[in-house]
């Protein structure tokens, strides 16, 4: 109902704004005639310039008092007449407000009657509005829920792909560092029977010169016992009887 108050009231204000402009254009037409006029009558009415014998120009007093009352007749005539329109604008435009007003008045009351009559329909249809409106955002708040589900799942499957090549990466790590320990303990295993063969081999070349030292020295303890036990030797002769 407001919005057809309002409706009106912008109508009645178009009609009245046009009016206006009429009423400005005929003053303006009016006052442009009358100045026109006027200045023809002057023309018409100026006598003409009078000379005397020795050529100069006669006063013109008497014609000017003339023209000048005649300029305050027509002032007062031309006062009197914008009088007149201002004073029929200003009732057309009462009447116009009036017949506005009872306009807006009348067409409210249909309005009003109108919506009376209809109150059972518009609440028909506010309700189908309204369920219908309440099964959209029940719809789209089933696909946002979706949307919802569906973006945790693929960011699930994103974080699980992430983690599983995590452990892989981790594996392969675990992976080339236990071979790299192999293969550090195999060289530290090859590196300890290399030094226990070099000390075995150390150990024999020390038995071996221990064993000829020994040897020497009991060759020597032989020759020595052997020069202490030795006698001079006895020498037997047998005499042949003659």
């Amino acid at each position: 109902r407001s919005r057809d108050k309002e409706r009106v009231r912008k109508r009645s204000k178009s009609r009245e704004s046009k009016r206006n402009r009429r009423r400005e254009s005929r003053s303006r037409s009016r006052s442009t005639n009358a100045a026109a006029s006027r200045r023809e009558r002057e023309r018409a009415s100026s006598p003409p310039d009078r000379i005397d014998i020795f050529g100069r120009t006669v006063s013109k007093r008497s014609s000017l008092d003339e023209k000048q009352k005649r300029e305050e007749e027509e002032k007062k005539a031309e006062f009197e007449r914008q009088r007149k329109i201002r004073q029929q604008e200003i009732e057309e435009k009462l009447i116009e407000e009036e017949t506005a007003r009872r306009v807006e008045e009348l067409v409210a009351k249909r309005v009003e009657e109108e919506l009376e009559k209809r109150k059972d329909e518009i609440e028909r249809e506010v309700l189908r509005r309204v369920e219908e409106a309440k099964r959209i955002m029940e719809k789209q708040l089933l696909e946002e829920l979706e949307r919802q589900r569906q973006a945790e799942l693929a960011a699930q499957k994103a974080r699980e792909e992430e983690e599983r090549a995590k452990r892989e990466e981790l594996e392969r790590i675990l992976e080339e560092n236990n071979r790299k320990i192999a293969e550090a303990q195999a060289k530290l295993a090859e590196e300890q029977l290399r030094i226990v063969e070099e000390q075995r081999k150390i150990h024999e070349e020390r038995m071996k010169l221990e064993q000829e030292r020994q040897r020497q020295q009991k060759e020597e303890q032989k020759i020595i016992l052997g020069k202490g036990k030795s006698r001079p030797k006895l020498s037997f002769s047998l005499k042949t009887q003659d």
